[in-house]
């Protein structure tokens, strides 16, 4: 396992507590030599990850659409800039180029992102371990939602097994370096009676 894909944040006005979170991941990725692929801005928790992992000396990767390179917000430092089409483009090319997948602390475009990656899984399209870094507790809510998802049936409790909540950097690395696939059960319930 050679790259780390982490979705997150792009904005800069989020506590300073996550911008320390998402450094801290930087650095032990860069430390244990894994390459960083991620939406390739150089704002938010996107570039405190990115920062720290060349800090350290590591390798970043950044992906990212072209409308958003006009914007002005790449990390240009990036050791190499992928510009997509769109934001489909985008996420197919990061799917494919990472052997992990970590969400830091995000808005609505790293909970989609996520769910997507989790969603594949779940259908059987990779097998890659996938974690939310739940720093401060930030997805406690998320997983709460998940487990009432079981609760209610929407999905099987089986389902726990492709992903996991992580309390900090040290921890969600474990994960994808000890990480087993399991075999899922099909996506339909059976219907009884």
């Amino acid at each position: 396992m050679k790259t780390i894909c982490v979705y997150s944040a792009s904005s800069d006005v989020i506590p300073a507590e996550y911008m320390d979170v998402a450094s801290d991941l930087g650095r032990q990725m860069a430390r244990r030599g894994y390459t960083l692929i991620y939406g390739g801005g150089a704002i938010g928790l996107m570039g405190a990850v990115a920062r720290a992992v060349h800090d350290e000396g590591g390798t970043v990767v950044g992906v990212i659409p072209e409308f958003m390179l006009d914007w002005g917000v790449a990390y240009e430092n990036s050791d190499e800039l992928i510009v997509t089409r769109d934001m489909r483009e985008r996420k197919a090319t990061m799917e494919s180029m990472s052997d992990a997948f970590i969400a830091l602390p995000g808005g609505f475009g790293t909970l989609e992102e996520m769910l997507e990656i989790i969603t594949l899984k779940q259908l059987g399209r990779h097998s890659k371990p996938i974690a939310f870094l739940n720093a401060l507790g930030f997805y406690d809510c998320l997983h709460s939602t998940f487990e009432h998802m079981y609760a209610e049936r929407f999905a099987k409790p089986e389902y726990r097994d492709l992903y996991r909540f992580s309390p900090d950097a040290a921890d969600v690395l474990w994960y994808v370096e000890t990480y087993q696939p399991t075999e899922q059960p099909g996506k339909l319930f059976q219907r009884n009676g």
